[in-house]
């Protein structure tokens, strides 16, 4: 795969990793979540679907080199990027894939553009979140400020929370230079907008006010998901209805596409290529 820096328009430009010589075979774009950048958050799928889809990794607006002068710091916002993105880079059908938060750009995605996106993955995303669910006790936070600082951490101590939410068995002593370095690497570029990201995500938000989309649906959830628990993935059945399937992948929590990655490949590609 190979680096490419796309402007849009009115102050956007767009990274993605984008494949090298493309072929006939079916085009796929992996959407990351708040945790990290494009091919770091993705790294244990990159090698095993390239040989199978025209892969497309882009980094989201204000993650990697992709940044906005635009004022706008909604998913909705995020989802036309790609689409414009796409449109420059002349592909006009794909599956998508995105996890976490990259779920929720996915989403709106598939929403927007029924006929540009196919078959839709949701991994981990909590997108029929509410937020009366931090008040209710159903996150591991009470309040938008605690999920900030976990979801964006700015100390060691919070990187090792979000760790111990996201990862069943989270990697243990690990020495605190290198978890600092991952922060200035990960979490230290562009934070204002990152906050903001956060704020819009989450600030009045109703499952009542989702549209219901369309495309084939494959949900996937960790069972022991402590960022989304799984009544958000079950809530999310429900909204979508025949229309989706969901899968729990046991011994997992919010990074299940790292925790089991072999099943997890092996389940996507059974998805979205047919068994």
């Amino acid at each position: 795969m190979k680096s490419k820096l796309v402007e849009l328009e009115d102050g956007t430009k767009m990274h993605c990793w984008v494949p090298k010589k493309t072929s006939n075979k079916p085009v796929l774009i992996l959407i990351h979540g708040l945790g990290a950048n494009a091919m770091w958050q993705w790294s244990s799928q990159i090698r095993a679907f390239r040989g199978h889809f025209n892969l497309y990794v882009p980094d989201l607006v204000f993650f990697g080199k992709s940044f906005t002068t635009r004022p706008e710091r909604t998913e909705l916002f995020q989802a036309q990027c790609v689409m414009k993105l796409m449109e420059n880079l002349g592909v006009t059908k794909y599956h998508v894939v995105g996890v976490s938060y990259g779920g929720f750009v996915a989403y709106r995605l598939a929403q927007l553009y029924p006929d540009a996106v196919q078959k839709l993955a949701l991994v981990a995303a909590g997108v029929c979140l509410e937020e009366k669910d931090m008040k209710e006790g159903l996150l591991k936070v009470s309040d938008l400020a605690t999920a900030r600082s976990i979801l964006l951490p700015q100390t060691t101590a919070n990187l090792k929370t979000l760790l111990k939410l996201s990862f069943v068995r989270a990697p243990k002593m690990v020495p605190s230079c290198l978890l600092q370095d991952f922060i200035i690497n990960m979490f230290s570029d562009r934070r204002d907008e990152r906050v903001e990201l956060v704020n819009h995500l989450i600030a009045d938000r109703k499952a009542s006010d989702l549209p219901v989309i369309h495309q084939e649906t494959l949900i996937i959830w960790g069972e022991h998901d402590q960022i989304f628990p799984l009544e958000l993935g079950n809530r999310l059945k429900r909204h979508l209805g025949d229309g989706a399937e969901l899968v729990l992948f046991k011994d997992a929590g919010h990074a299940v596409h790292l925790e089991k990655s072999t099943e997890f490949n092996n389940q996507l590609k059974k998805f979205l290529l047919g068994s």
